[in-house]
Protein backbone atom coordinates (compact mmCIF):
# COMPACT_ATOMS: atom_id res chain seq x y z
CA UNK A 1 0.00 0.00 0.00
CA UNK A 2 1.71 3.22 -0.84
CA UNK A 3 1.73 6.09 1.06
CA UNK A 4 -1.00 8.45 -0.41
CA UNK A 5 -3.05 5.63 0.23
CA UNK A 6 -2.57 5.31 3.33
CA UNK A 7 -2.70 8.72 4.50
CA UNK A 8 -6.47 8.70 2.74
CA UNK A 9 -7.26 5.88 5.24
CA UNK A 10 -6.27 7.44 8.09
CA UNK A 11 -7.84 10.58 7.46
CA UNK A 12 -10.67 8.57 6.58
CA UNK A 13 -10.75 6.75 9.93
CA UNK A 14 -9.96 10.10 12.18
CA UNK A 15 -13.46 11.08 10.68
CA UNK A 16 -16.48 11.37 13.29
CA UNK A 17 -19.02 9.20 11.90
CA UNK A 18 -21.33 9.30 14.64
CA UNK A 19 -25.23 10.44 14.72
CA UNK A 20 -24.44 13.62 16.51
CA UNK A 21 -21.55 14.10 14.20
CA UNK A 22 -23.20 13.61 11.32
CA UNK A 23 -26.33 15.74 12.04
CA UNK A 24 -24.34 18.64 13.06
CA UNK A 25 -21.99 18.78 9.46
CA UNK A 26 -25.12 18.01 7.22
CA UNK A 27 -26.36 21.68 5.12
CA UNK A 28 -29.22 23.80 6.86
CA UNK A 29 -32.07 22.54 3.92
CA UNK A 30 -30.94 18.28 5.41
CA UNK A 31 -30.77 19.23 8.80
CA UNK A 32 -34.72 20.83 8.52
CA UNK A 33 -35.44 17.73 6.67
CA UNK A 34 -34.49 15.69 9.92
CA UNK A 35 -36.20 17.35 12.44
CA UNK A 36 -39.00 17.54 10.60
CA UNK A 37 -38.99 13.98 10.16
CA UNK A 38 -37.85 13.16 14.10
CA UNK A 39 -40.75 15.71 14.98
CA UNK A 40 -42.88 13.86 13.11
CA UNK A 41 -41.74 10.65 14.30
CA UNK A 42 -42.14 11.58 18.20
CA UNK A 43 -45.62 13.55 17.40
CA UNK A 44 -46.73 9.99 15.75
CA UNK A 45 -45.72 8.02 18.75
CA UNK A 46 -47.69 10.28 20.97
CA UNK A 47 -50.52 10.21 18.75
CA UNK A 48 -50.22 6.14 18.94
CA UNK A 49 -49.95 5.64 22.71
CA UNK A 50 -53.32 8.15 22.77
CA UNK A 51 -55.16 6.25 20.65
CA UNK A 52 -53.99 2.94 22.29
CA UNK A 53 -55.07 3.82 25.74
CA UNK A 54 -58.17 5.79 24.36
CA UNK A 55 -59.57 2.54 22.28
CA UNK A 56 -58.50 0.24 25.64
CA UNK A 57 -60.46 2.66 27.78
CA UNK A 58 -63.50 2.51 25.06
CA UNK A 59 -63.77 -1.37 24.25
CA UNK A 60 -63.81 -1.36 28.30
CA UNK A 61 -66.53 0.74 28.77
CA UNK A 62 -68.36 -0.71 25.76
CA UNK A 63 -68.17 -3.90 27.66
CA UNK A 64 -69.23 -2.78 30.82
CA UNK A 65 -72.26 -0.64 29.29
CA UNK A 66 -73.41 -3.82 27.72
CA UNK A 67 -73.45 -5.84 30.47
CA UNK A 68 -75.81 -3.22 32.66
CA UNK A 69 -77.99 -2.83 29.44
CA UNK A 70 -78.84 -6.58 29.27
CA UNK A 71 -78.97 -7.06 32.93
CA UNK A 72 -82.90 -6.32 32.75
CA UNK A 73 -83.05 -3.59 34.30
CA UNK A 74 -85.99 -0.97 33.01
CA UNK A 75 -84.10 1.42 30.23
CA UNK A 76 -85.69 4.79 32.07
CA UNK A 77 -83.87 3.82 35.27
CA UNK A 78 -80.82 3.31 33.19
CA UNK A 79 -81.00 6.30 31.64
CA UNK A 80 -81.86 8.18 34.62
CA UNK A 81 -78.89 6.68 36.15
CA UNK A 82 -76.52 7.91 33.84
CA UNK A 83 -77.95 11.05 33.01
CA UNK A 84 -78.33 13.08 29.91
CA UNK A 85 -74.75 13.86 29.41
CA UNK A 86 -72.36 10.82 30.53
CA UNK A 87 -68.80 9.90 30.01
CA UNK A 88 -68.89 6.98 28.01
CA UNK A 89 -68.93 6.37 24.59
CA UNK A 90 -72.04 3.90 24.23
CA UNK A 91 -73.57 5.45 27.13
CA UNK A 92 -73.90 8.71 25.17
CA UNK A 93 -75.16 6.81 22.18
CA UNK A 94 -77.67 5.34 24.14
CA UNK A 95 -78.51 8.56 26.09
CA UNK A 96 -79.34 10.28 22.46
CA UNK A 97 -81.75 7.61 21.62
CA UNK A 98 -83.38 7.62 25.16
CA UNK A 99 -83.76 11.63 25.63
CA UNK A 100 -85.28 12.07 21.62
CA UNK A 101 -87.38 8.74 23.14
CA UNK A 102 -88.86 10.98 25.97
CA UNK A 103 -89.03 13.94 23.95
CA UNK A 104 -91.05 12.22 21.05
CA UNK A 105 -93.66 11.72 24.04
CA UNK A 106 -96.88 14.28 24.10
CA UNK A 107 -97.85 15.63 27.43
CA UNK A 108 -101.17 13.35 27.20
CA UNK A 109 -98.39 10.13 26.69
CA UNK A 110 -99.30 9.86 22.97
CA UNK A 111 -96.04 9.59 20.56
CA UNK A 112 -95.33 12.38 17.85
CA UNK A 113 -95.44 11.02 14.45
CA UNK A 114 -92.01 10.04 12.97
CA UNK A 115 -90.46 9.06 16.63
CA UNK A 116 -88.25 6.29 15.07
CA UNK A 117 -86.94 7.95 12.45
CA UNK A 118 -85.77 10.55 14.88
CA UNK A 119 -84.64 8.62 17.42
CA UNK A 120 -82.49 6.67 14.83
CA UNK A 121 -80.97 9.67 13.20
CA UNK A 122 -79.85 11.01 16.65
CA UNK A 123 -78.02 7.69 17.71
CA UNK A 124 -76.31 8.02 13.86
CA UNK A 125 -75.40 11.69 14.92
CA UNK A 126 -74.11 10.54 18.31
CA UNK A 127 -72.31 7.37 16.60
CA UNK A 128 -70.80 10.06 13.90
CA UNK A 129 -69.02 11.87 16.63
CA UNK A 130 -67.36 9.18 18.41
CA UNK A 131 -66.39 8.40 15.21
CA UNK A 132 -64.48 11.58 14.87
CA UNK A 133 -62.92 11.14 18.18
CA UNK A 134 -61.88 8.08 17.44
CA UNK A 135 -59.97 8.52 14.29
CA UNK A 136 -58.69 11.73 15.29
CA UNK A 137 -54.83 12.04 14.65
CA UNK A 138 -55.00 8.73 12.46
CA UNK A 139 -54.48 11.30 8.94
CA UNK A 140 -51.31 12.46 10.64
CA UNK A 141 -49.96 8.78 10.79
CA UNK A 142 -50.93 7.77 6.91
CA UNK A 143 -49.50 11.04 6.31
CA UNK A 144 -46.14 10.68 7.61
CA UNK A 145 -46.14 7.06 6.81
CA UNK A 146 -46.74 7.55 2.90
CA UNK A 147 -44.68 11.07 3.13
CA UNK A 148 -41.87 10.45 5.28
CA UNK A 149 -39.36 8.23 3.17
CA UNK A 150 -40.19 10.97 0.27
CA UNK A 151 -39.10 13.76 2.74
CA UNK A 152 -36.18 11.61 3.67
CA UNK A 153 -35.24 10.78 -0.01
CA UNK A 154 -35.12 14.50 -0.39
CA UNK A 155 -33.05 15.25 2.31
CA UNK A 156 -30.94 12.74 0.74
CA UNK A 157 -30.82 14.25 -2.83
CA UNK A 158 -29.95 17.12 -1.20
CA UNK A 159 -26.78 15.87 0.68
CA UNK A 160 -25.73 14.30 -2.34
CA UNK A 161 -25.74 17.31 -4.21
CA UNK A 162 -24.10 19.07 -1.61
CA UNK A 163 -21.30 16.61 -1.51
CA UNK A 164 -20.74 16.59 -4.66
CA UNK A 165 -20.39 20.41 -4.93
CA UNK A 166 -18.07 20.23 -2.22
CA UNK A 167 -16.01 17.72 -4.63
CA UNK A 168 -15.95 19.74 -7.13
CA UNK A 169 -14.74 22.64 -5.29
CA UNK A 170 -11.57 21.12 -3.33
CA UNK A 171 -10.78 18.62 -6.89
CA UNK A 172 -10.20 15.62 -4.42
CA UNK A 173 -12.60 12.36 -5.00
CA UNK A 174 -10.96 10.69 -1.63
CA UNK A 175 -12.92 8.86 0.34
CA UNK A 176 -11.74 11.27 3.27
CA UNK A 177 -14.15 14.03 1.29
CA UNK A 178 -16.83 11.71 -0.26
CA UNK A 179 -17.46 9.46 2.81
CA UNK A 180 -18.60 12.22 4.90
CA UNK A 181 -21.17 13.79 2.75
CA UNK A 182 -22.64 10.67 1.50
CA UNK A 183 -23.03 9.20 5.01
CA UNK A 184 -24.69 12.56 6.00
CA UNK A 185 -27.71 12.45 3.00
CA UNK A 186 -28.42 8.82 3.72
CA UNK A 187 -29.18 9.77 7.11
CA UNK A 188 -32.19 11.64 5.80
CA UNK A 189 -33.54 8.72 4.04
CA UNK A 190 -33.21 6.44 7.58
CA UNK A 191 -34.62 8.72 9.59
CA UNK A 192 -37.45 9.30 6.60
CA UNK A 193 -37.87 5.31 6.79
CA UNK A 194 -38.11 5.08 10.86
CA UNK A 195 -40.54 7.51 11.07
CA UNK A 196 -42.94 6.04 8.35
CA UNK A 197 -42.63 2.05 9.39
CA UNK A 198 -43.91 2.58 12.43
CA UNK A 199 -46.70 5.05 11.16
CA UNK A 200 -47.75 2.63 8.76
CA UNK A 201 -48.20 -0.24 10.95
CA UNK A 202 -49.82 1.33 13.57
CA UNK A 203 -52.10 3.55 11.35
CA UNK A 204 -53.39 -0.02 9.96
CA UNK A 205 -53.67 -1.17 13.67
CA UNK A 206 -55.48 1.66 14.69
CA UNK A 207 -57.77 2.05 12.06
CA UNK A 208 -58.71 -1.55 12.14
CA UNK A 209 -59.27 -1.13 16.23
CA UNK A 210 -61.67 1.63 15.00
CA UNK A 211 -63.60 -0.01 12.91
CA UNK A 212 -64.40 -2.65 15.19
CA UNK A 213 -64.94 0.07 18.12
CA UNK A 214 -67.45 1.83 15.60
CA UNK A 215 -69.31 -1.62 14.45
CA UNK A 216 -69.78 -2.28 17.88
CA UNK A 217 -71.35 0.64 18.57
CA UNK A 218 -73.89 0.49 15.18
CA UNK A 219 -74.64 -3.07 16.47
CA UNK A 220 -75.80 -1.68 19.70
CA UNK A 221 -77.63 1.44 18.03
CA UNK A 222 -79.31 -1.19 15.91
CA UNK A 223 -80.42 -3.19 18.78
CA UNK A 224 -81.74 -0.73 21.02
CA UNK A 225 -83.77 0.18 17.87
CA UNK A 226 -85.08 -2.33 17.46
CA UNK A 227 -86.10 -2.81 21.34
CA UNK A 228 -88.10 0.36 20.84
CA UNK A 229 -89.63 0.48 17.85
CA UNK A 230 -91.31 -2.90 19.58
CA UNK A 231 -92.48 -0.82 21.65
CA UNK A 232 -93.88 2.08 19.82
CA UNK A 233 -95.57 -0.45 17.93
CA UNK A 234 -96.81 -2.19 20.84
CA UNK A 235 -98.34 1.67 21.92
Amino acid sequence: MDQQTLAMAHEASNIDFSLLALFARASIPVKLVMILLIVSSFWSWSIIIRKYITFRAARNEAGEFDRAFWSGEPLDELFDMIGPAPEGASQRIFAAGMLEWRRSHRHDGGLIAGAQARIDRSMDVAITKESEKLTSGLTFLATVGSTGPFVGLFGTVWGIKVAFEEIAISQNSSLAVVAPGISEALMATGIGLLAAIPAVIFYNKLSSDSDRIMASYEAFADEFSTILSRQLDSE
